[in-house]
């Protein structure tokens, strides 16, 4: 029987997975806990989805960087070409595991920095393409992690459809006159952009990246869209005039950096560790699978084996981050562009 014509294995699936815990309760002396091999990704429970795994796990890759494991990889044709998440991937010897227990070379061939993703070359003949699903994710659906192993890495459901995710908080440095009604500048906060670019107290924004503004909140809305690193464009007036500046919106730093992060630092501490980059994709699926930051870069997968996004971000204790399987294809089109075009 084949996935495809959706066997009746994944009903005995769904079957053995939600009869597992008050089995495996009755079992237990306590009465109290639950055995971990039947955790939603224990040993166990995993089991029940190797066909899934079976399916797909040729069409992933483990990627080291100096022998240490950096992201999973997804195999997106038979050339070997490979999407990954990039921020994972530090300077070293890239090299590639596959499925059948071999280890290759792999070279980066160029990356999206604003979706993270990387184009990487993996040097093995035999590749199958991930295939994608032409179905949209919907809310409630199993959404399985699958590796080079024979069984899962995890599994989980889907929580939230596509939808934007900020970028982390970045600033030009300026705290605005509250006691106007127009976004007058009241003072300048040390060693961010807008000192750089010689904003003075008193200045009036009144226009950004060239479209006008007439208070605060439009200012910090339009910020608050950008990431760091970015260039806002600003119209300045100063007295009777006006001119243009750009300024690279920076990270918090200082007191501010104390302000803005240790509340967030905190909470990260008990939701475990997240990603290098969480925040500032296009469009995501968010899934309940608790991830390692090394198992992203890898297919997201239904019943049927076929990926319904590319896991891009551990963001939080209960939540993953997933791109969704059509702007991942698109990625792909235009970073395989670029790189035929300079070879």
């Amino acid at each position: 029987m084949t996935i495809e014509g959706r066997a009746p294995w994944w009903r005995l699936v769904a079957a053995v997975v939600v009869f597992l815990a008050p089995v495996a309760l009755t079992q237990d002396r306590s009465g109290l806990r639950l055995p971990r091999d039947r955790f939603r990704s224990g040993e166990e429970t995993l089991r029940a989805f190797a066909p899934v795994s079976a399916a797909t796990r040729a069409s992933v890759v483990k990627l080291n960087v100096n022998g240490g494991t950096a992201a999973l990889g997804t195999v997106m044709d038979g050339s070997g070409l490979v999407l990954t998440k990039a921020s994972e991937l530090r300077k070293g010897k890239l090299t590639a595991w596959l499925a059948t227990e071999k280890e290759v070379d792999a070279e980066m061939l160029g990356v999206d920095e604003e979706e993270d993703i990387a184009l990487v070359k993996v040097h093995a003949l035999g590749l199958k393409p991930i295939r994608w699903s032409k179905d949209r994710a919907a809310i409630g659906q199993w959404a399985i992690t699958c590796g080079i192993a024979a069984t899962p890495q995890a599994v989980g459901i889907v929580s939230a459809l596509p939808r934007r995710i900020r970028p982390p908080r970045a600033y030009i440095g300026v705290q605005f006159d509250f006691a106007s009604s127009r976004p007058k500048i009241e003072s300048l906060l040390a060693g961010l952009g807008a000192e750089m670019a010689g904003l003075k107290p008193g200045d009036i924004i009144v226009g950004v990246n060239d479209a006008a503004v007439t208070n605060r909140e439009q200012v910090v809305e339009a910020v608050r869209e950008m990431r760091e690193g970015q260039t806002i464009r600003l119209r300045i007036a100063r007295g009777e005039k006006e001119f243009g500046t750009e300024i690279k919106l920076m990270a918090p730093t200082g007191a501010l950096l104390e302000r803005e992060s240790g509340s967030r630092q905190r909470f990260n501490r008990l939701e475990g560790q997240v990603s290098l980059r969480a925040e500032g994709f296009e469009q995501a699926i968010e899934h309940d699978t608790v991830l390692q930051p090394w198992l992203c870069g890898g297919p997201l997968v239904n019943l049927d084996g076929k990926a319904i996004g590319l896991n891009i971000a551990r963001a939080s204790r209960v939540s993953t981050y997933a791109l969704p399987a059509g702007l991942v294809e698109g990625i792909f089109e235009k970073l395989k562009a670029g790189a035929g075009s300079k070879r």
